[in-house]
């Protein structure tokens, strides 16, 4: 039996995006049907769409829901067996949903990503993705072609089918049914991994989470979030949830102390080097880790694998003591 796939868009106020990328979507997407879910856009993101446009099908929020909250529910409104969840600002290749097909369909894959590559720097990985992600002992997240903001060249060494632990959100692919299993995206992330989240909860399910590096698109990157403190502040804070949600419970709190040590040392080092607002991006990530801690708490996976979620104990103190920039 042959899956259905739609490749579905979220957008605020993305028309320029929307007329540079979609072009590329439309033309080499032809396996699926294309879905835009507007997060109530306040430019004329969807009289563009409506106009040039006219196959897409269009769902409408009635607020800025952000990525998280935006995807569950403009997903209720699409029938299709696989989402590709896509960024507007994404290019998309010939062929690219081709080898997503097959590998869904011969291999035992729930959740993947294509190879994501930079598209102002093409022979280089994305920052966001690149061959797919980790995280080490202590939830702080790495790709393989990017460790911080060392990015490797692409020369093809990640052009297989490979087991990871988290994909991207900028392009992530999911069966329906493992999406609706999991209960979508944690709306509280807002944005910034959330999928992470996810990853980590399919995980704890025992589904399985692969880049397939024969599809590869282009990320143009930093088109939605312009405020680089705001985004410090969900990457801090929703790796803190994603930590609380989903570390199994024998080392749920030595995890965490030992996380809130490596950020006091991290929020040091960004006051010496003068980024006093990275900091205080920090002391409002446990803030509101500690004011909703029982809310969250709350959340905790009821199902732990027992395997180790980590190949790294650290990869700050690897980087730092060994210079080490790629796993």
């Amino acid at each position: 039996m042959n899956n259905t796939v739609a490749v579905v868009i979220i957008n605020w106020n993305g028309q320029k995006l929307l007329k540079r990328f979609l072009p590329s979507v439309i033309n080499f997407s032809e396996e699926a049907k294309i879905y835009i879910i507007d997060n109530f856009s306040t430019d004329n993101s969807i009289q563009f769409v409506n106009k040039n446009y006219k196959k897409i099908k269009i769902i409408n929020l009635n607020k800025n829901y952000g990525y998280a909250e935006g995807y569950n529910l403009g997903l209720k409104h699409v029938k299709e067996d696989i989402y590709i969840l896509l960024n507007n600002d994404i290019e998309v290749t010939k062929n690219w949903i081709k080898p997503i097909i097959e590998n869904f369909k011969h291999n035992n894959i729930d959740i993947a990503q294509p190879l994501l590559l930079d598209l102002k720097n093409p022979d280089y990985f994305d920052y966001s993705g690149a061959g797919g992600g980790f995280i080490d002992k202590y939830g702080y997240p790495y790709c393989r072609g990017r460790i911080y903001d060392k990015i490797e060249k692409n020369l093809n060494q990640f052009n297989n089918t490979f087991r990871i632990f988290w994909a991207s959100g900028a392009c992530f692919i999911i069966r329906k049914k493992i999406f609706n299993k999991l209960n979508g995206f944690d709306n509280s992330f807002f944005m910034h991994q959330e999928e992470i989240d996810l990853c980590w909860r399919a995980f704890n399910q025992g589904f399985n989470v692969f880049c397939i590096g024969e599809s590869h698109i282009y990320h143009k990157g930093a088109s939605t979030l312009n405020n680089n403190y705001k985004k410090d502040y969900f990457n801090f804070r929703n790796s803190l949830l994603t930590l609380l949600k989903n570390l199994p419970g024998k080392s749920l709190f030595s995890v965490i102390i030992r996380r809130f040590f490596i950020d006091f040392l991290l929020f040091i080092f960004f006051l010496i080097r003068g980024k006093f607002l990275t900091s205080l991006m920090i002391i409002k990530s446990y803030l509101y880790l500690i004011f909703n801690f029982k809310k969250v708490f709350n959340k905790r996976t009821k199902i732990f694998n027992s395997k180790k979620y980590y190949e790294h104990n650290s990869i700050i103190y690897e980087y730092i003591r060994f210079r080490k920039d790629n796993f």
